[in-house]
């Protein structure tokens, strides 16, 4: 059974139809759980801070209850399933449930309760094509376009060409995992380097024969793709075989400090991508510390988590989120709650620009979106950092990847998935 965890804002009154009910299908145990924490406390901590700060959204207050899901998608499912129904109005208004599994599991299920799922920076690629998948948003950018992000990264190291290098791909042998293979195919053509495909089972802390290879094959580059407790442990085990940090590109998932930390003098020099910025040095985080914390009310039992990479990633998501509300708002009324129809539409008109987000004490936490119907992604951008041995530092500006070669994939992905549905492709009307 999955664990009903709590409930926020005002305790019961999450159930009242003057709320904006938001469904946390979340997870905080098991292997990935220290990941889930720090995201999953950014995201309430924010919540709780336009309650505090605001008021609400326009007076609407904020109100959410988590679901254990534990990483696993029967249990993802079931929380879905048991949350929609907690307020008729907004069946939960959004779902983040940070788990590409997960998404899989519930894209189709969304899409029939017409409900958002909202994939940031995770999920399935082809649901960037809004007229396929009206209801799922992989917001920011995806997996494919970070792949094809991270190779023009080493090329630009490589004076602009990679012809001839080996590149090793070590993934988590899972939907996540597997989800930048075609991009990478497609950039090894392009580039002429030398693709070699290394898995890892779940959950990663198993990786002897797979740096053993590496050590064999002796690639240029490592690009990383892992998660949770595979991190740690890829890097430890590159240190053993002894294959330099510096050498290893992970992806946002394996770029925390829940990674780092935890590997000591290994993770000194290993690079990561990343689609929001550590650090409190950002205002809004610093004010979420301030208002939040000052008052007794943040999510995080060890507050020093407050600005690293996953609890700002949180808070961003949960930008993201608020934005939407804001815009449904600005459309169908203020000082009213949303329906996850107008949430939708809101999340297919989202401009979240540098204006704004300096008014929100956002700038640099994360890139522009801008959505439309074709366009769920609505930025693509990625910046690399690398770990000092205390801490993360920014090594490029922000990238975005190869949309000429990346975007026609997915579309012909949507494509096919919508054959295989037997669906018109259409933008969404209300």
């Amino acid at each position: 059974m999955a664990l009903v965890l709590g409930m926020g804002g005002a305790g019961a009154s999450f159930a009242q139809s003057n709320d904006q009910f938001i469904a946390l299908a979340d997870y905080r145990v098991g292997p990935y759980g220290a990941n889930g924490q720090s995201f999953y406390g950014g995201f309430i901590d924010y919540l709780q801070y336009v309650n505090l700060k605001h008021g609400g959204v326009n007076g609407v207050k904020l109100t959410w209850e988590e679901c254990e899901t534990e990483y696993n998608n029967a249990k993802g499912v079931e929380c879905y399933e048991r949350l929609k129904g907690k307020n008729p109005v907004t069946k939960g208004t959004a779902y983040h449930v940070m788990a590409t599994g997960i998404s899989y599991a519930l894209i189709d299920k969304t899409a029939t309760d017409k409900v958002p799922l909202v994939m940031m920076g995770y999920g399935r690629t082809d649901a960037v094509d809004g007229s396929v998948f009206p209801w799922a948003f992989p917001l920011v950018t995806t997996y494919q376009m970070q792949a094809s992000a991270i190779i023009k990264f080493l090329a630009d190291k490589n004076h602009g060409s990679l012809n001839g290098k080996k590149i090793v791909y070590l993934y988590h042998d899972s939907a996540y995992g597997k989800e930048p293979i075609v991009a990478l195919q497609a950039e090894s053509k392009i580039h002429k380097f030398n693709l070699i495909e290394i898995p890892v089972a779940h959950p990663g802390n198993e990786q002897g024969a797979q740096w053993l290879r590496i050590r064999q094959e002796n690639p240029d580059y490592v690009v990383f793709w892992g998660w949770g407790v595979m991190n740690q442990t890829a890097l430890k085990a590159a240190q053993k075989v002894g294959y330099p940090r510096d050498r290893i590109v992970g992806s946002w998932w394996a770029g925390s400090e829940e990674d780092t930390i935890p590997a000591g003098p290994a993770a000194k020099g290993y690079m990561s991508a990343t689609w929001n910025v550590a650090g409190k040095q950002v205002p809004l985080i610093a004010d979420i510390e301030k208002v939040v914390y000052g008052a007794g009310k943040g999510n995080l039992q060890d507050s020093s988590k407050v600005g690293s990479v996953l609890y700002n990633r949180g808070v961003s998501a949960a930008v993201a989120t608020v934005e939407a509300l804001n815009t449904a708002q600005n459309k169908f009324g203020k000082g009213r709650v949303m329906t996850p129809e107008q949430v939708r539409w809101a999340l297919e008109n989202l401009n979240i620009d540098a204006a704004r987000l300096k008014t929100l004490g956002a700038t640099g936490l994360l890139p522009d979106i801008k959505t439309s119907c074709e366009d769920h992604e609505g930025s693509g951008k990625v910046r690399i950092q690398q770990w000092d041995g205390a801490k993360w530092v920014m090594v490029s500006d922000w990238i975005e990847g190869n949309r000429r070669l990346i975007h026609p994939l997915f579309e012909a992905s949507a494509k096919q998935y919508a054959k295989e549905k037997g669906m018109t492709p259409a933008c969404y009307k209300m």
